[in-house]
């Protein structure tokens, strides 16, 4: 039989982290983080990650892997998720990833494009470009080149623009392209895929904002501060693009108000999880569940237990 692992996904501010926690309290189970933000050592306020006390009592992989400077790929998540799910299944547990970024419970259990390696030169053009006409015409260029790409893409979604145009740049192909073409895949695993839900959609954005106000009180703006005094990080690294980071750099570099960066943030946390639910609807053989049910630990508890190695 195949080595199975479990996946929990569900927009942030769901509860994924306290269902986990939760569960490896009951059962022999090793939790995996899927999360861009969680990998990188120093972001503690703004990506809500889990305080000493809970990484003690239930170690998450994957987190505080990585300084802000450094890049963090989708294909290097696959491989470091595919290793840690090897080692947890040598020793005799089930493999528990959590998170919210659907992207990479994506690319492992569905497989990668073999993408081009990044290019710093032409991603430093890129930046040079952006700042002097912004992104959403690099995006008309991008639709130009891979109309594809470029319709499922916001037109400010900086990051992507400029990894799709970069792959463009590089290879002379799209990247719908060379997303179309035959990936390596996680085949040799089976994954149990369940997600959770907050409904209504309105009560999501309630514990939303009240999370922000939570970092707010926790001093993400000096967490920020302390960023932006590291020698070789900019904003323009990967790291600093998320959500809430780049808000407060805006504002910590004069150009918005504190409370214009709050607001952003608290908008571009809302967008968030409204893909996040987009993705996990195109999810197959998901089963969902309800996060503020009383009953959908031991739910999952149940479910858990016969999958047990």
């Amino acid at each position: 039989m195949k080595p199975l692992a479990v996946c929990l996904m569900g927009p942030t501010a769901s509860g994924k982290t306290d269902v986990a926690v939760a569960l490896a309290q009951r059962l022999p189970i090793e939790l995996i983080s899927v999360d861009s933000a969680l990998v990188y050592r120093g972001m503690d306020v703004g990506t809500a990650k889990p305080d000493p006390e809970t990484l003690e009592k239930a170690p998450h992989r994957l987190i505080d892997i990585r300084d802000p400077e450094d890049s963090f790929s989708v294909g290097d998540f696959v491989r470091h998720a595919r290793q840690a799910i090897k080692e947890i299944r040598d020793g005799d547990k089930l493999p528990l990833l959590v998170g919210g970024t659907m992207m990479y419970f994506r690319a492992l259990t569905a497989g990668l494009a073999d993408l081009p390696e990044a290019d710093e030169a032409i991603r430093a053009e890129l930046d040079e470009e952006a700042g002097r006409l912004g992104w959403p015409v690099l995006h008309e260029r991008l639709a130009v080149h891979d109309p594809e790409s470029a319709a499922r893409i916001n037109p400010n979604d900086s990051q992507r623009i400029q990894r799709a145009l970069e792959v463009f740049l590089v290879s002379g192909r799209s990247l719908s392209d060379w997303q179309a073409q035959p990936a390596g895949t996680g085949m040799d695993i089976d994954f149990l895929k369940l997600g959770l839900v907050v409904e209504p959609r309105e009560l999501l954005h309630e514990r939303i904002e009240e999370r922000l106000k939570i970092m707010l009180n926790n001093n993400l703006e000096a967490e920020v501060r302390m960023l932006m005094k590291r020698e070789g990080l900019t904003r323009e690294h990967s790291s600093m693009r998320s959500v809430g980071y780049r808000q407060f750099w805006e504002y910590l570099a004069g150009e918005t108000s504190r409370d214009r960066a709050a607001e952003k943030t608290l908008y571009a946390t809302r967008q968030l999880a409204k893909r996040q639910i987009t993705w996990m609807r195109s999810e197959k053989d998901l089963s969902v569940f309800d996060a503020l049910d009383s009953g959908t630990i031991d739910t999952i508890d149940a479910l858990l237990a016969e999958k047990l190695p």
